[in-house]
């Protein structure tokens, strides 16, 4: 038991313990609230320090204040169709005041509940996010408001580290200080990307659900609002059940806030999605959208182009230009069959094979390197076939094919061109094969075959124009032709053999010198030790007008015509009617026989004088661009409409009695002239109707020839006739008028003079001043040609 003096120190000390400990603790508080104190100064110092330091090289927010995303240009034909879109980024920019309320209310439910109330800032976001960071020990995901999203998109790299971090918060407080509420909210629902190459409101509402953002419901909104977490992993047509998912949280938040009422909410989030896609339907005409763009750039620049949105209108007819692709196509499967090109053109064996091999590396290059430049050049090679693939589960049928020391591949489940025929396409083929490629233009699995495609047959070209107008209404560049490829019917130079004798004559008769009686003798002559010859080869018809002469195609009459009037007047004539290739006199007489080069645009452009009346009409495919009018070029007089109407009248006849014969099935009046090149490389057949004109070039892209007794008339008409028939079905019959200042006279057949009294004749068309005056004899026998000449 402690002493009494032990227990009063231990009372003492017990006392003087409550009086200091209380003094203690105090002193305790006292040095907490002073660390506190300094550890806030601390922490104020170390955040403004942090906020001087990031604040130093901040993007401006000019990119946000004059926010022009980029746009998808619609092309549309002259009825207003939609023939396809250009751009790089598939977004229409629809303005905050055409966004439906409901919309703006699902992506602050899903995004951003206090978008509205916040300083672009979340910070119990930052709170959690910095959290998280901290456990994690990296930078995490989370906290963003819309406003940071704005931000993160349009100002800074994608990179996820704290340094960025810092910025955006910055960035995001300075853009809520600079731009209104609902400037940054349509930003950033016309920048967001949704999923399947859509970007914006606008075009994911046209994509899922058919229809423009302007008329979207609330289940809608509902949906859209929730994409842009995980576009592709949310998407309604790729994971319904998830997009579902999504769909009902946002509802449900929206319920929570109180924009959507609960039972609202609830109905809404029992029912199915439902997705109407409607794709944007690209018309087959990559030749129009490639001419659209082009002229588009030319005009806005590059940068305005990919911002600009709106139209492009041309002047195709969507219905011409698929019947005339379905022509093209119809007319080359046709040649292909008759020709053989559905096949390999011959087989090697032993020996053979390995020879072939090692001359074709030769020639394409001394390395791998070199070889695969050359054939994704897109020129057309030769290979032979090293092995037979059939298709299994996994793979299609294919062919192996060696150019040259270099391996490629070829679809066949691709090759519907070559398909026709009782005997499956991948039976045509064996080991040995000599077969013609062109690389497909994308690159090959790394140490796999290129891609490429059987280009066996010959290709094609086809440009139709409205008679009156000159506007183009459709344009076909080749079998197949994709966008970015060489575009036939405006790049291919080739020679238009007797097709350019209209433009020959028509120099004639406006010399006034020669009309369509005019007599010429169809015989062997010697023109500096070129001795020209006809189709038929030896076979001459002896005197001829000149009417037979452009009918039957005869080379000799068309030659010594452009003796007579000389190379200048021609170029002068060809000149003004749009032939833009040089014409210069030291080609010499073979001009007469279509010797230059044309495209067949250049072509068409130059025989629509012919048919207007002689009016050179410079038209653009291109009327239109973001509601501008292209510059119109005035027409300008080619030749005298009577000069006009006479060689029109002479192509007349080359249906209904020459060469192109087989257009009299239309039942309609057709004028036109067929060509075919030296060594039967091209064929050709420009021709119209009283409202339709159309040029058809065929032809190996290489300069091959066609094939045996192929020509203008048995390769190329068949195509125009095809595309005709369909383009002028319910069309009124019409002729083509006439001026009425021709003279109309009946003639003698033989000499080209007026008829003997009492005898037979036919009717001929003259310009004014140049129909005979003198009759032929009683008998119509024929005088010497070079007098009945001069007496005209």
């Amino acid at each position: 038991m402690p002493s009494p003096k032990k227990s009063a120190s231990v009372k003492s000390l017990r006392s003087a313990g409550k009086r200091g400990g209380g003094s203690a603790l105090w002193r305790w508080f006292g040095r907490l609230l002073v660390l506190g104190f300094v550890g806030a100064l601390l922490s104020a110092g170390a955040v403004a320090g942090l906020l001087y330091y990031y604040s130093r090289d901040l993007p401006s927010l000019n990119a946000v204040r004059d926010f022009q995303p980029k746009q998808m240009m619609r092309v549309l034909d002259r009825n207003g169709a939609v023939i396809g879109e250009i751009g790089e980024e598939r977004r229409t920019v629809v303005p905050f005041a055409e966004i439906p309320a409901m919309l703006v209310s699902a992506v602050v439910a899903a995004e951003d509940a206090t978008f509205y109330q916040n300083p672009g800032l979340d910070f119990r976001g930052i709170v959690r996010a910095f959290i998280e960071n901290v456990v994690r020990g990296r930078a995490a995901q989370g906290g963003s408001t819309i406003t940071q999203q704005v931000v993160k998109r349009l100002l800074l790299t994608p990179e996820r580290t704290m340094a960025r971090k810092f910025k955006e918060l910055i960035l995001a407080y300075k853009l809520t200080n600079s731009l209104t509420k609902n400037e940054i909210m349509e930003i950033y629902l016309n920048q967001i990307y949704y999923g399947h190459g859509r970007y914006g409101c606008e075009e994911a509402a046209q994509y899922f659900f058919g229809k423009s953002v302007r008329k979207i419901d609330e289940s809608e909104a509902a949906l859209l609002a929730g994409l842009p977490q995980s576009p592709e992993r949310l998407s309604p047509l790729k994971h319904p059940e998830a997009a579902k998912t999504r769909q009902r949280y946002v509802l449900g938040r929206m319920a929570e806030l109180g924009l959507l009422k609960q039972e609202r909410a609830e109905q809404l989030a029992k029912q199915p999605i439902r997705v109407s896609r409607v794709d944007m339907a690209t018309a087959d005409a990559p030749e129009v959208m490639s001419v659209a763009q082009r002229v588009a750039v030319g005009k806005l620049g590059e940068g305005d182009f990919n911002i600009a949105g709106g139209t492009v209108e041309t002047t195709i007819d969507l219905k011409m230009q698929s019947w005339a692709r379905d022509a093209l196509e119809h007319g080359l499967e046709a040649l292909d069959t008759r020709q053989g090109y559905t096949k390999a053109s011959r087989r090697l064996k032993g020996p053979g094979i390995a020879k072939f091999i090692a001359q074709a590396a030769k020639e394409l290059g001394k390395d791998d390197g070199a070889r695969r430049k050359v054939l994704n050049s897109g020129r057309i090679l030769e290979g032979v076939v090293t092995q037979v693939q059939l298709a299994t589960t996994s793979t299609p049928p294919r062919l192996l094919v060696d150019v040259g020391q270099l391996a490629v591949a070829v679809d066949l489940s691709r090759e519907s061109r070559y398909a026709r025929g009782k005997v499956p396409l991948i039976e045509r083929f064996a080991t040995g094969d000599v077969v013609r490629i062109q690389a497909e233009g994308i690159p090959a699995q790394e140490d796999g075959p290129v891609p490429a495609h059987l280009e066996m047959g010959p290709q094609a070209a086809m440009v139709v124009m409205d008679v009156a107008t000159g506007e183009v209404r459709a344009l076909v560049g080749g079998y197949g032709y994709r966008a970015g490829q060489f575009d036939r019917s405006q790049q291919a130079r080739r020679q238009p053999g007797s097709a350019f004798k209209p433009f020959v004559y028509a120099t004639a008769i406006e010399t006034k010198r020669f009309t369509a009686a005019s007599v010429l003798n169809d015989a062997p002559e010697v023109y500096d030790l070129w001795k020209p010859k006809n189709y038929e080869k030896e076979a001459f018809r002896g005197p001829v007008r000149l009417r037979v002469g452009l009918a039957h195609s005869i080379n000799t009459v068309a030659i010594r015509l452009l003796s007579e009037v000389g190379i200048g007047s021609l170029r002068e004539m060809a000149t003004r009617v749009g032939i833009t290739s040089p014409i210069t006199e030291e080609m010499g007489l073979s001009l007469a026989l279509g010797s230059l080069t044309v495209t067949p645009v250049e072509l068409a452009h130059a025989y629509l004088p012919f048919f207007n009346g002689g009016r050179r009409i410079v038209s653009s495919l291109v009327t239109k661009v973001v509601n501008e009018a292209q510059p119109v070029v005035e027409p300008a007089r080619a030749m005298d409409p009577e000069t006009a109407f006479v060689v029109l009248s002479m192509m007349k006849s080359v249906v209904t009695e020459g060469t192109a014969r087989a257009a009299v099935g239309m039942g309609r009046p057709v004028a036109g002239k067929t060509g075919t090149s030296n060594d039967q490389r091209d064929a050709w057949f420009a021709g119209a109707t009283a409202d339709l004109l159309a040029v058809v070039w065929v032809g190996f892209d290489d300069m091959q020839r066609l094939g045996h007794g192929e020509t203008g008339g048995g390769a190329a008409l068949p195509i125009w006739v095809d595309f005709m028939t369909k383009a002028s079905a319910g069309l009124p019959v019409r002729d083509f008028p006439q001026p009425s200042t021709i003279e109309v006279q009946t003639i003698d057949a033989k000499t080209g003079l007026l008829v003997a009294p009492g005898g037979e004749g036919i009717e001929e068309v003259f310009v004014p001043g140049t129909a005979p005056i003198e009759s032929a004899g009683q008998e119509g026998e024929p005088r010497n040609p070079d007098e009945l000449l001069l007496n005209q």
